[in-house]
Protein backbone atom coordinates (compact mmCIF):
# COMPACT_ATOMS: atom_id res chain seq x y z
CA UNK A 1 0.00 0.00 0.00
CA UNK A 2 1.28 3.42 -0.84
CA UNK A 3 0.50 6.66 0.96
CA UNK A 4 -1.62 7.74 -2.01
CA UNK A 5 -3.61 4.48 -1.95
CA UNK A 6 -4.33 4.93 1.75
CA UNK A 7 -5.32 8.58 1.27
CA UNK A 8 -7.63 7.62 -1.60
CA UNK A 9 -9.24 4.81 0.39
CA UNK A 10 -9.80 6.80 3.58
CA UNK A 11 -10.94 9.90 1.68
CA UNK A 12 -13.66 7.76 0.14
CA UNK A 13 -15.18 6.87 3.52
CA UNK A 14 -18.39 8.88 4.07
CA UNK A 15 -17.92 12.12 5.99
CA UNK A 16 -14.15 11.94 5.98
CA UNK A 17 -12.12 15.09 5.57
CA UNK A 18 -8.54 14.35 4.55
CA UNK A 19 -5.85 16.96 4.65
CA UNK A 20 -2.14 16.88 3.94
CA UNK A 21 -0.25 19.60 5.78
CA UNK A 22 1.58 21.99 3.47
CA UNK A 23 3.27 25.36 3.42
CA UNK A 24 0.74 28.16 3.45
CA UNK A 25 -2.14 26.24 5.04
CA UNK A 26 -1.38 27.33 8.59
CA UNK A 27 0.04 24.00 9.70
CA UNK A 28 3.39 23.87 11.48
CA UNK A 29 6.36 23.27 9.20
CA UNK A 30 7.25 20.02 10.98
CA UNK A 31 3.90 18.54 9.85
CA UNK A 32 4.25 19.42 6.16
CA UNK A 33 3.75 16.30 4.08
CA UNK A 34 1.85 14.42 6.80
CA UNK A 35 -1.81 13.52 6.28
CA UNK A 36 -4.69 13.67 8.77
CA UNK A 37 -8.14 12.07 8.53
CA UNK A 38 -11.12 13.52 10.39
CA UNK A 39 -14.78 12.68 10.50
CA UNK A 40 -16.86 15.70 9.55
CA UNK A 41 -20.08 14.83 7.72
CA UNK A 42 -20.62 18.49 6.84
CA UNK A 43 -17.46 18.23 4.76
CA UNK A 44 -16.64 21.86 5.47
CA UNK A 45 -13.00 21.39 6.39
CA UNK A 46 -11.10 20.21 9.40
CA UNK A 47 -13.33 20.38 12.48
CA UNK A 48 -11.99 22.64 15.22
CA UNK A 49 -10.84 20.85 18.36
CA UNK A 50 -11.39 17.37 16.94
CA UNK A 51 -8.62 14.80 16.81
CA UNK A 52 -8.07 12.75 13.66
CA UNK A 53 -8.99 9.07 13.62
CA UNK A 54 -5.98 8.20 11.47
CA UNK A 55 -2.80 9.88 10.26
CA UNK A 56 0.13 9.24 7.95
CA UNK A 57 3.50 10.50 9.15
CA UNK A 58 6.34 10.72 6.64
CA UNK A 59 9.35 11.74 8.71
CA UNK A 60 10.82 11.81 12.19
CA UNK A 61 9.94 14.70 14.45
CA UNK A 62 13.39 15.19 15.95
CA UNK A 63 13.41 15.35 19.72
CA UNK A 64 9.82 14.15 19.90
CA UNK A 65 8.93 11.23 17.63
CA UNK A 66 11.84 9.35 16.09
CA UNK A 67 11.42 5.76 17.36
CA UNK A 68 10.19 4.55 13.94
CA UNK A 69 13.19 5.97 12.04
CA UNK A 70 10.92 7.47 9.40
CA UNK A 71 13.77 9.37 7.77
CA UNK A 72 14.68 6.21 5.85
CA UNK A 73 13.94 6.53 2.12
CA UNK A 74 10.39 5.51 1.24
CA UNK A 75 9.27 4.78 4.82
CA UNK A 76 6.04 6.18 6.24
CA UNK A 77 3.87 5.29 9.23
CA UNK A 78 0.12 4.86 9.21
CA UNK A 79 -1.40 5.56 12.65
CA UNK A 80 -4.93 4.46 13.59
CA UNK A 81 -7.06 5.07 16.69
CA UNK A 82 -8.50 1.62 17.45
CA UNK A 83 -9.94 1.79 20.99
CA UNK A 84 -8.78 -0.07 24.09
CA UNK A 85 -10.30 -3.49 23.46
CA UNK A 86 -9.15 -3.67 19.82
CA UNK A 87 -5.70 -2.39 20.79
CA UNK A 88 -5.30 -5.25 23.28
CA UNK A 89 -6.50 -7.79 20.70
CA UNK A 90 -3.97 -6.51 18.18
CA UNK A 91 -0.85 -6.11 20.33
CA UNK A 92 -1.50 -8.49 23.21
CA UNK A 93 -1.58 -6.06 26.11
CA UNK A 94 -3.74 -3.13 27.20
CA UNK A 95 -2.79 0.43 26.25
CA UNK A 96 -1.94 1.28 29.86
CA UNK A 97 0.79 -1.42 29.85
CA UNK A 98 2.66 0.03 26.86
CA UNK A 99 5.59 1.40 28.88
CA UNK A 100 6.21 -2.04 30.40
CA UNK A 101 6.46 -3.55 26.90
CA UNK A 102 8.37 -0.72 25.18
CA UNK A 103 11.87 -2.27 25.59
CA UNK A 104 10.84 -5.36 23.60
CA UNK A 105 9.28 -3.53 20.65
CA UNK A 106 11.12 -2.71 17.43
CA UNK A 107 9.24 0.35 16.18
CA UNK A 108 11.21 0.32 12.90
CA UNK A 109 9.90 -2.96 11.48
CA UNK A 110 7.85 -2.68 8.29
CA UNK A 111 4.42 -4.16 7.54
CA UNK A 112 3.57 -5.17 11.11
CA UNK A 113 0.92 -3.88 13.50
CA UNK A 114 2.63 -2.21 16.45
CA UNK A 115 1.58 -0.01 19.33
CA UNK A 116 2.16 3.62 18.43
CA UNK A 117 5.49 4.67 20.00
CA UNK A 118 3.97 7.81 21.59
CA UNK A 119 0.19 7.38 21.59
CA UNK A 120 -0.25 3.73 22.53
CA UNK A 121 -1.74 4.73 25.87
CA UNK A 122 -4.47 6.54 23.91
CA UNK A 123 -5.17 3.25 22.05
CA UNK A 124 -3.36 4.09 18.81
CA UNK A 125 -1.60 1.44 16.74
CA UNK A 126 0.70 1.98 13.78
CA UNK A 127 2.04 0.18 10.73
CA UNK A 128 5.14 1.24 8.83
CA UNK A 129 4.58 0.75 5.09
CA UNK A 130 1.53 -1.53 5.21
CA UNK A 131 1.92 -4.28 2.66
CA UNK A 132 1.03 -7.89 1.94
CA UNK A 133 1.02 -8.94 5.59
CA UNK A 134 -1.09 -6.13 7.06
CA UNK A 135 -2.86 -4.61 4.04
CA UNK A 136 -6.24 -6.34 4.37
CA UNK A 137 -6.30 -5.83 8.13
CA UNK A 138 -5.33 -2.16 7.75
CA UNK A 139 -8.35 -1.58 5.49
CA UNK A 140 -10.61 -3.14 8.11
CA UNK A 141 -9.01 -1.14 10.95
CA UNK A 142 -9.41 2.11 9.04
CA UNK A 143 -13.07 1.29 8.44
CA UNK A 144 -13.57 0.53 12.12
CA UNK A 145 -11.81 3.75 13.18
CA UNK A 146 -14.06 5.68 10.79
CA UNK A 147 -17.18 4.03 12.22
CA UNK A 148 -16.06 4.79 15.77
CA UNK A 149 -15.36 8.43 14.86
CA UNK A 150 -18.81 8.71 13.27
CA UNK A 151 -20.45 7.32 16.42
CA UNK A 152 -18.61 9.83 18.60
CA UNK A 153 -19.70 12.63 16.30
CA UNK A 154 -23.44 11.98 16.48
CA UNK A 155 -25.18 14.42 18.80
CA UNK A 156 -26.89 12.85 21.76
CA UNK A 157 -30.53 12.37 21.01
CA UNK A 158 -32.66 14.45 23.32
CA UNK A 159 -36.26 13.65 24.19
CA UNK A 160 -38.83 16.07 22.92
CA UNK A 161 -40.40 18.14 25.69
Amino acid sequence: MTEDEIIEYVSGLPGTVATTAAEGDGSPEMAWGDSFFFYNPGGDGVPQGQLPYATIVTKDYEGFDSASDLNRPGVFRLNIAVGRARFQELVGFPPAAHEDHRPGIDYTVLDRILPHPLYATQSWICVLNPGEVTGPQVHALLGQAHTHAARRHRPQERPLT
